[in-house]
């Protein structure tokens, strides 16, 4: 299993912390955790950035790098990306990735 650490907007909240299987994408995961601020309303696909989440910079490095795609797509967030914007449909779970931290945004739409 690999943990995952996702803070919310608001640094004053609690971060959530889940498990997940190897394989799966970091969106698949939170929406199977019934985790709240992660919409994923296009359930993977690319097409809409409503998975938007900011990778903490020491864990940026660790990812693939980012697909054209994804990297269009993230024109279209809610928040202002930044430079660890990600969309989370598109961070598959590995090893590697054990006890990532991701920043959820004030909001997906």
């Amino acid at each position: 299993m690999i943990t995952i650490h996702l803070q919310p907007h608001d640094p004053t909240q609690t971060a959530h912390t889940l498990q997940a299987q190897p394989g799966q994408s970091l969106m698949q995961a939170a929406v199977d955790a019934n985790l709240p601020g992660i919409q994923a309303d296009c359930g993977g696909l690319l097409t809409c950035a409503t998975c938007h989440v900011v990778v903490q910079s020491d864990w940026q490095s660790k990812l693939p790098p980012m697909s054209s795609d994804e990297d269009g797509m993230l024109a279209f967030t809610a928040q202002t990306r930044e430079a660890g914007s990600r969309l989370s449909c598109q961070i598959e779970l590995t090893e590697e990735l054990d006890g990532l931290q991701v920043t959820l945004p004030a909001s997906q739409y």
